[in-house]
Formats: C-alpha cells, sequence, structure tokens
C-alpha cells in the first residue's frame, strides 16, 4: 500500500473484519476481478487523529483518513501487513492463505 486508487481523495481502512469482507466479495470482486482483506496496526495515538465513521448499519464503520495523509499514515503502520482473506474468481467465498 503506497498511495490510494486515483479515484478516491480518501483511504478508508475499516476495523470490522466482517465488513472488510463485504467490501472485497461485493464490490472489489466484481468490479476489479478480485478483492483481498488486510490487517495491521497503526500507532494507536497517530490514529486516534481520525474519528471513526458509520456510514451504514452499526458494524458499518470506516476511518477516513483523507489521500494527502497517506504517506504519513504508512509510516505508522507498525509490524506486518497480514492478508487475511482473498475473493477471487470461483472463490467467492473467499480463501483463506496458508
Amino acid at each position: 500500500m503506497t498511495a490510494p486508487p486515483a479515484r478516491t481523495a480518501h483511504f478508508y481502512p475499516v476495523p470490522n473484519e466482517d465488513y472488510a469482507n463485504r467490501i472485497a466479495r461485493e464490490w472489489n470482486l466484481p468490479r476489479d476481478g478480485e478483492g483481498h482483506v488486510t490487517r495491521f496496526r497503526v500507532e494507536a495515538e497517530f490514529e486516534s487523529r481520525y474519528s471513526v465513521r458509520q456510514t451504514g448499519g452499526r458494524t458499518i464503520l470506516e476511518l477516513w483518513v483523507p489521500a494527502a495523509e497517506l504517506a504519513e499514515f504508512n509510516s505508522r503502520v507498525r509490524g506486518e501487513i497480514e492478508l487475511v482473506r482473498s475473493f477471487l474468481p470461483g472463490f467467492p467465498e473467499g480463501s483463506v492463505p496458508g
């Protein structure tokens, strides 16, 4: 992850794995031919500058990180970025790496 897609002004990490799976399966797979869910940690103090926004139901939560701040956001990621699940053609239920 080095830059947000050009079509967006924000990067939207989601703190809920169920919602991340829905995005990857229902939006990314049909539009892009694949969708992936990752897990990563960001310094808590840095992350707290972004409020969690409810953009739908109770579990539809997102952080809105302006694209202009993505380089700094990336520098605050701690540890590995883990691939949790991939949604690919022929595997719409998702596959777990490993």
